[in-house]
């Protein structure tokens, strides 16, 4: 892969990562609700969910999913469904988690299996995959945009659930709260959007 290319790949990465979508309004949302610490599974479950789910497009996943377009709307409708689940979570809260008090962040493997249910997450692995590698080279490029993606992506979610956190204890006030996680709900149904297209 050349240093142009390379580039660009860093500079999708980034900007897929970091801007707003299912993984970072529920990271903020934890953040806020749970603290950064708390949250620290959640987001090493999406950096290694992620990693897997480009690898495997990578090696034949997106081709399946072109050549049987019901499975990958399954996927779609199932992933809706699920995150639509998440906000109704996050939207119904109404206490910061304090320890065992409250409810619980989301888990390392849930984190981590919520990426193969995530429409963000499958447009950025097929786009990655179908413009960033090389045939030449195919198995090797596959790896290169992973690590990218592992490299960019830890440091761009962490960011959301540090907006959280530092949030936290203006959002100790139960009204603030309240209406905090109804907005990131419906944010979070909001980023369903472009998987309605």
């Amino acid at each position: 892969m050349d240093t142009a290319t390379l580039t660009a790949l860093m500079t999708f990465a980034f900007a897929t990562s970091i801007t707003p979508g299912p993984n970072n309004m529920m990271l903020f949302a934890s953040g806020v609700n749970f603290g950064f610490r708390r949250t620290i599974p959640h987001m090493l479950g999406i950096g290694v969910g992620f990693l897997s789910l480009l690898i495997g497009v990578g090696l034949g996943l997106g081709a399946l999913f072109a050549t049987v377009p019901i499975l990958y709307t399954g996927l779609k409708i199932a992933g809706g469904l699920y995150l639509l689940y998440i906000a109704w979570k996050i939207g119904s809260s109404r206490t910061l988690g304090e320890g065992k008090v409250g409810g619980k962040p989301m888990t390392f493997l849930g984190a981590a299996a919520f990426q193969w249910v995530n429409p963000k997450a499958w447009v950025m692995a097929v786009t990655a995959m179908s413009v960033y590698v090389d045939e030449r080279s195919y198995l090797w490029s596959v790896i290169v945009v992973g690590l990218v993606f592992a490299a960019v992506n830890l440091p761009s979610v962490s960011t959301w659930a540090s907006f959280g956190s530092v949030l936290r204890e203006w959002l100790s006030v139960p009204v603030r709260l309240k209406w905090f996680n109804i907005t990131m709900a419906l944010l979070l149904v909001a980023s369903l959007w472009p998987m309605l297209k």
